[in-house]
């Protein structure tokens, strides 16, 4: 396999980078800008390709059952990112290489975690380690970061790229799953904490209940509060918000929108929880002026107190979520599951 090789400096790319987050720059420069991040984006792959081998070894001892993907950031997210942080440069973006594992138990992850830190025979060079499971961040994320600098005496040209590698039970896989997802649906990005504020407030409350759940420390907002408490009101939340209801709806549509629709099409998802069914109104890129007027009218249809739950979503976004999470697209029911054993605790309360 031959794999890309860099043909612009740091420096270009750090230019590129400020080009891309600049909203008034020249189309020109755009256009040079995206070739440069295509090009550094590629460049990835290799060590990536590397780092995969290694880990895979690892989980062979460690949880054979385990889940292993590797990405590399869209180009979208990676101008959104340097967009959010002003200061971040894209030659010092530490995510732009990725490798997730997801692994059966907590006690797995903490040894595959270690077994990086104790190796003597891991040429490359631990960065950065972040470890939200002893302190899970506010939104309810809870995983293992390690990003290392990659080093290669027999080909130097990869040298100083950067590769995240994300370790994750999967519980904690199955609560960001369905923030994606339910984001996704949402039009709002919530694992950056962008959108409605009962949903963000949602999945940092599930996050510490699943803590909870796998015996390890809770999101700080929720601390005071009780194993049996965070249970309780999680599950008075998630049917407030009809949580279950809607993922299982989401699957139902997402099914529907990827079998047979063109890409760049737009579809209003209609649930109507009294039926328990999923109609998937599809419209093509032209006609997004229909699209909009009809998801105007679910709308109007929900305020004069029909009990419907509608979306309008873009084909291109459910797509970014495959390539997101290409082994286990849109799975939530792990995510469900642990809510109903969840709910079973609850009712023995």
């Amino acid at each position: 396999m031959a794999y890309v090789q860099p043909i612009y400096s740091k420096n270009n790319v750090r230019k590129a980078g400020d080009i891309l987050k600049d909203d008034n720059a020249s189309k020109s420069d755009k256009i040079w800008g995206n070739e440069v991040l295509g090009n550094w984006r590629a460049i990835h792959s290799y060590p990536i390709n590397t780092f995969q081998a290694t880990l895979r070894d690892k989980l062979k001892i460690i949880d054979e059952s385990s889940l292993v993907a590797q990405r590399l950031k869209r180009s979208p997210s990676i101008i959104s990112k340097l967009k959010r942080f002003p200061s971040m440069q894209l030659s010092r973006m530490q995510d732009i290489g990725g490798l997730r594992a997801v692994l059966s138990t907590l006690e797995n992850v903490e040894e595959l975690q270690k077994s990086y830190k104790v190796s003597t025979r891991f040429p490359h060079e631990l960065v950065n380690e972040k470890n939200y499971i002893l302190e899970p961040k506010d939104t309810g994320y809870r995983g293992i970061h390690l990003i290392y600098k990659y080093k290669n005496q027999k080909n130097n040209i990869y040298d100083g790229l950067h590769i995240e590698l994300q370790i994750r039970t999967r519980l904690q896989h199955s609560w960001a799953t369905a923030v994606e997802t339910m984001g996704t649906f949402l039009n709002h990005s919530l694992k950056s904490s962008e959108g409605p504020e009962e949903w963000l407030a949602f999945f940092a409350l599930t996050g510490s209940a699943f803590a909870h759940f796998e015996k390890s420390n809770p999101v700080t907002q929720y601390a005071h509060m009780s194993k049996d408490e965070t249970y309780t009101t999680m599950i008075y939340e998630a049917s407030r918000l009809n949580v279950v209801e809607r993922l299982k709806a989401f699957s139902i549509a997402t099914e529907s929108i990827t079998t047979g629709k063109s890409l760049g099409s737009y579809h209003i998802v209609i649930l109507n929880p009294k039926e328990k069914n999923v109609i998937v109104e599809s419209f093509s890129k032209r006609r997004i002026d229909e699209a909009n007027l009809r998801y105007s009218y679910y709308e109007n249809q929900i305020n004069e107190g029909n009990q419907l739950q509608v979306v309008l979503v873009a084909t291109g976004s459910i797509e970014s979520l495959r390539q997101a999470y290409p082994s286990y697209f849109l799975d939530t029911e792990q995510f469900i599951k642990a809510i109903n054993r969840i709910k079973e605790e609850v009712n023995k309360i």
